[in-house]
């Protein structure tokens, strides 16, 4: 096996592990009992685990080594895992085995990516193109938030042990990663004695660029914010009445319609971005504002059909943006802090997961219809603000 798939096979498994989640919230809240509140509090914790993971993760790997950092989070999902499935009726461990799950997931992101890059080059691969490592990093990584599901919705829906077998399906899937990652090369000398301290490592001044406060910053929540509101909210919207016992595969197939609408957007977002480099978060936000309005038809009406439509446009919006904002991020941010700008843009679009969290309490009140026209006239202010920012920002800064 190539240097690179040794680590990309990391990526797989803990994409894997963290996104089979996101079906799984129906089952819990049909099966468990847990109030939406709850449920949409199991998916926002994981948010609170990931922002660390991420922020910390790339400048501890600079320090240790690359396999030193990732290989104890790889074994770590393992624990995470057996949290999970011996918490189903728990809700104490079932956030615990979240929160590690998020701490987790932003260590792979962070230095898993960084890793795949770098074994993706001289020596390890000469025969690679420059944009080799972000395809091979991304491609794993998507891979395994869509086959989570994917395999833990079917499982969770068929199989017997609902509440544990997925989570006992993803540690056999992650042994072999171990033994895989073990015989990664290393790409990172451990340094001696650093240069400055952790915390001087972990600022990123490019955060107050003009660009990333006018561009980006109101973008970036709303990357997850559209798959947040396929796959989480509409399901809840919906209730168990009008999915007629079989809600998780409802929403293991909204969450597959999200994530393929997402990713096979995302190389014509590119090309869209070459041609028109502000174009595409505004398009992004847009498509944000129409796929919520549809959600709130799929709530108002209770189709099924509108449901999976609302989730095709939120799931483009999310590929769409997401790859506008980090095409951004790339022209604003110097060589030596385009790691860290990265690692708090993908901590600002996480934070679209903790929708849920927010509409859930507010829906026992007022209608998920009305709440859902609420959250696209806020994105539709975003956009107005990202429209203006671009107007005072018409020549990009060179890649």
């Amino acid at each position: 096996m190539r240097a690179w798939a040794r680590v990309a096979a990391v990526l797989f498994v803990v994409g894997y592990g963290a996104n089979q989640f996101s079906p799984l919230m129906v089952m819990y809240r049909e099966q468990g009992h847990y109030s939406a509140t709850v449920v949409a509090a199991f998916f926002g914790v994981y948010v609170a685990g990931l922002a660390p993971g991420l922020l910390v993760g790339g400048p501890l790997s600079d320090r240790l080594g690359r396999r030193r950092v990732l290989l104890p989070a790889l074994v770590a999902s393992v624990p995470a895992s057996a949290v999970l499935a011996a918490g189903a009726f728990s809700e104490a461990l079932l956030y615990t085995g979240r929160f590690l799950f998020g701490v987790v997931t932003g260590v792979a992101m962070a230095v898993g990516t960084t890793w795949v890059k770098e074994l993706s080059q001289a020596p390890h691969d000469p025969g690679a193109d420059a944009g080799s490592g972000a395809r091979r990093a991304a491609l794993a990584l998507s891979a395994g938030f869509g086959v989570g599901p994917a395999v833990g919705g079917v499982l969770a829906q068929w199989a017997p042990l609902p509440m544990e077998l997925p989570y006992l399906v993803h540690i056999v899937l992650t042994l072999p990663v171990i033994a895989l990652a073990l015989r990664a090369p290393e790409t990172r000398t451990p340094q001696a004695t650093p240069r400055r301290s952790l915390v001087a490592d972990l600022k990123v001044p490019a955060v107050a660029h003009p660009r990333f406060r006018g561009l980006v910053l109101p973008l970036a929540p709303w990357v997850f914010a559209g798959p947040a509101l396929s796959f989480a909210v509409q399901p809840a919207a919906l209730g168990a009445e009008r999915t007629a016992g079989y809600g998780l595969i409802f929403a293991t197939g909204l969450t597959a319609v999200t994530l393929s609408a997402g990713v096979a957007i995302q190389a014509a977002a590119r090309r869209l971005d070459a041609r028109a480099p502000l174009a595409g978060g505004r398009l992004g936000l847009a498509l944000i504002v129409v796929g919520t309005l549809v959600a709130a038809v799929t709530a108002l009406t209770g189709s099924l059909v509108v449901a999976f439509v609302a989730s095709a446009v939120l799931g483009a919006a999310y590929g769409i943006s997401l790859v506008s904002g980090l095409l951004e991020v790339q022209r604003i941010a110097a060589p030596e802090h385009l790691a860290g700008l990265t690692a708090v843009y993908y901590t600002l679009t996480y934070g679209g997961f903790l929708l849920p969290l927010i509409l859930a309490p507010l829906a026992v009140h007022v209608p998920y219809a009305v709440l859902l026209v609420v959250v696209a006239a806020v994105a539709a202010v975003c956009l107005a603000l990202l429209v203006v920012a671009g107007r005072r920002t018409r020549v990009p800064v060179p890649a």
